[in-house]
């Protein structure tokens, strides 16, 4: 934990939440940053030793985190994970759906496993998540949902799989916030740009790119002139999170640099 987390510290505290996709990346850092204001954290992986290591770090510094191996493709994987860790605490208070993969491909290119493999991650994996996680809410009278969409929803070439689940998820979370509301439960989106990841460096590798070389040509069409960090938008994330925003539901929040 650091020494001084600002005016926000607190804001988690004993809050109960719920990060999947989180050995590295976004995931990672929006389980550090929850830890850091307080929160309980379990970390889920389908790369279980990938949460321990998460988890572990975030315990060394002082936060309280614990990890599960979750495949978020199966129910009754996502189903046991949701029920361990409610039943662990109590209560579960936060769930951040950000466990994601990419299959990338141009169309005529595209076979049925690239595509349903990303749908089936990425868009089932998100709807089982909030199904598991409305079971402890609902009753509780209390939940704060935060879906990971992308930029990509707008459409991106060889994306036709991703781009399609990014987009259903914003009708999902949409959907969720109107059904989900008269209990105190608010879903929302956030919808990154470009951002400095494992998941993006294999994207630039796919296009025959370094890392830095693609970051730099992103850079050049971005106002900003960079590409995020994940600790830029796990602050966004915090922030839907959190009773700050507890009269914000059913958006999604595009976190692109002033990209259009």
């Amino acid at each position: 934990m650091t020494e001084n987390q600002g005016p926000w510290a607190g804001r988690f505290t004993d809050r109960v939440a719920i990060v999947t996709g989180a050995a590295q990346g976004i995931g990672a850092a929006t389980a550090r940053r929850l830890a850091e204001e307080g929160a309980t954290v379990a970390v889920l992986d389908r790369n279980g030793d990938g949460a321990s290591s998460t988890a572990e770090t975030i315990a060394a510094a002082g936060g309280s985190a614990f990890g599960l191996a979750c495949d978020v493709s199966s129910a009754q994987s996502v189903d046991d994970a949701v029920a361990d860790v409610a039943n662990r605490h109590g209560h579960l208070d936060v769930l951040v759906n950000n466990a994601g993969i990419t299959r990338d491909n141009m169309l005529f290119k595209m076979d049925d496993d690239e595509w349903t493999t990303v749908l089936q991650v990425n868009l089932t994996g998100v709807f089982l998540m909030c199904r598991a996680a409305q079971r402890h809410m609902v009753p509780a009278k209390y939940g704060r949902i935060v879906n990971l969409s992308s930029r990509s929803a707008l459409g991106n070439r060889g994306q036709a799989n991703y781009s399609a689940a990014k987009a259903g998820i914003q009708g999902l979370t949409a959907t969720l916030a109107i059904e989900l509301g008269p209990f105190n439960v608010t879903v929302n989106a956030v919808a990154p740009g470009y951002v400095a990841t494992a998941m993006t460096a294999a994207t630039a590798e796919r296009v025959g790119m370094s890392p830095e070389d693609h970051q730099k040509a992103v850079a050049e069409h971005t106002p900003l002139r960079r590409v995020a960090r994940p600790e830029e938008i796990a602050s966004v994330i915090a922030f839907l999170a959190s009773d700050d925003a507890s009269y914000v539901s059913g958006q999604t929040l595009y976190v692109n640099g002033g990209a259009r």
